[in-house]
């Protein structure tokens, strides 16, 4: 997936909600996979997610600015060392708001500051089952990265976790934005591709980064 024959093309999913292939540069991805790896550490560093239910989530999450839980936001690792947050970077702001001026438009770019991330890590077999992302209390747009391994990104629609939706090939440095009337969609990762990232990269599995307006 190094070069292909034609470029892939950006494409609105859904009113707004939009795919931009090969977003972030190379630079740019290591810069954010470096980050990345400092994020996880600990303390309050990448954990396995653990659902009311007893579940657990297969890919492994870190957070910044604050802790997301199900279903909720705290300012410590409270289901995991109980560690306070990480803070959240202001140029992660900066490439948050920059992502929906490029995706959606200048007139979509939040008053708000972004402020929280979370980042998920997927293997070859996790998986994210069909959700919202609904605990914020702002409406602005979620802004979606993708580093190493390409998936399966499953966006469906608001009222429900079936039919209709669309599946999407997200690889590495793609963006993907979703607001407006989509920000509450269901969407999912049903799918991983082991080895299908970069060589250069140097990454084993697949990173999600979500930049999000918490609005607390």
């Amino acid at each position: 997936m190094d070069a292909e024959l034609f470029p892939r093309e950006r494409a609105e999913v859904a009113p707004g909600a939009v795919h931009v292939p090969d977003w972030l540069t190379g630079e740019r991805q290591r810069e954010l996979l470096a980050a990345c790896r400092e994020w996880a550490r600990p303390p309050a560093g990448l954990r396995t997610v653990r659902t009311p239910g007893g579940g657990t989530m297969t890919a492994r999450q870190v957070c910044l600015g604050l802790h997301w839980y199900p279903y909720g936001y705290a300012r410590t690792a409270v289901d995991g060392d109980r560690a306070p947050v990480k803070p959240f970077p202001p140029w992660l702001d900066d490439l948050g708001r920059r992502a929906v001026a490029d995706a959606l438009g200048p007139q979509a770019v939040p008053a708000a500051p972004y402020d929280i991330a979370l980042i998920n890590f997927y293997d070859g077999d996790a998986r994210m089952g069909m959700h919202r992302d609904s605990d914020e209390r702002d409406d602005a747009p979620v802004v979606s990265l993708s580093l190493g391994d390409a998936c399966v990104f499953r966006f469906g629609n608001t009222g429900n976790r079936s039919k209709p939706y669309t599946d999407v090939a997200l690889r590495s440095g793609d963006l993907f934005v979703f607001g407006g009337p989509s920000r509450l969609a269901h969407h999912g990762v049903p799918r991983v591709h082991p080895g299908t990232g970069p060589r250069w990269l140097g990454l084993s599995g697949r990173l999600n980064i979500t930049v999000r307006v918490s609005g607390g």
